[in-house]
């Protein structure tokens, strides 16, 4: 009898075993089959798509190749003068990334209108002053229009020919034309001596002149600190209100001869 239970004894902890082995290496093999088959399966692992540059592309081409790639998009709007309307500004992510299929890809998608401003007065106001209102408000300065008019100031704002009235709404970013007194006598102005200066001294001198700027860059500037190497009109020389003053910019030291105006 004792010996009859100690063989059932060893045989009951070796089926235990045996069944505990067996389980073991099938939750092994389940793990690995989860892990190396199944879920690569339903994620498409090692199976991605480089996302294409589509700035400046319609949206209308970009919703047909993101269709076609099993990709989604969400758009919002934004506002820019150098892309036509409904064309691409921004994407991310950016163009190369690898992405899942099903990716949501963001874009900002240019408007088909340009967002409203309102008109600043700069009746009264200076050039250098009218010029740096209009740029706070994202708008371009156009021409000069010099008239009989006893300041030399703003006397009108101009669209396309068009006067405008202050606080009237136009396109952000349009270019506004200035009518500016000429002080009733066709008045000048001495141009400044901006050489040897930087671009950013010479510009606020001659603006606060009330004439314009035009620079022209000669040779190789990078990791230099470029100076005003000429000036046309020359130091001391008149200058009616609101023209322009060439700037070439260029190293310190650098020379440029006159023949050399039209090709810089």
């Amino acid at each position: 009898m004792g010996i009859e239970l100690k063989k059932l004894t060893r045989n009951t902890l070796g089926g235990i075993l045996i069944h505990m082995m067996l389980a073991i290496s099938i939750i092994m093999l389940l793990g690995i089959f989860y892990f190396y088959a199944y879920l690569p399966n339903i994620t498409n692992h090692g199976e991605t798509i480089t996302v294409p540059n589509i700035e400046g592309k319609s949206i209308l081409e970009v919703e047909k190749f993101l269709a076609q790639h099993d990709l989604r998009y969400e758009a919002d709007s934004s506002y820019s003068a150098q892309y036509p309307p409904l064309a691409v500004l921004k994407q991310y992510p950016a163009a190369g990334s690898k992405v899942k299929e099903n990716r949501k890809i963001y874009v900002s998608v240019n408007r088909i209108n340009p967002p409203t401003v309102l008109m600043p007065n700069l009746v009264d106001v200076s050039v250098i002053g009218a010029e740096a209102i209009l740029k706070a408000n994202e708008l371009k300065r156009g021409r000069i229009e010099l008239v009989s008019w006893p300041f030399p100031t703003v006397k009108e704002m101009k669209l396309q020919g068009r006067i405008l009235k202050p606080n009237e709404k136009i396109a952000k970013g349009s270019t506004i034309d200035l009518v500016v007194g000429d002080a009733g006598s066709g008045s000048t102005n001495t141009v400044p001596d901006v050489m040897g200066q930087t671009v950013e001294d010479a510009k606020f001198v001659i603006l606060g002149n009330n004439l314009s700027v035009e620079i022209t860059v000669v040779g190789d500037t990078v990791n230099t600190h470029p100076v005003v190497i000429k000036q046309k009109p020359g130091p001391g020389e008149r200058s009616s209100i609101g023209e322009v003053v060439d700037l070439w910019i260029g190293k310190p030291g650098t020379e440029i001869r006159d023949d050399e105006d039209e090709d810089e």
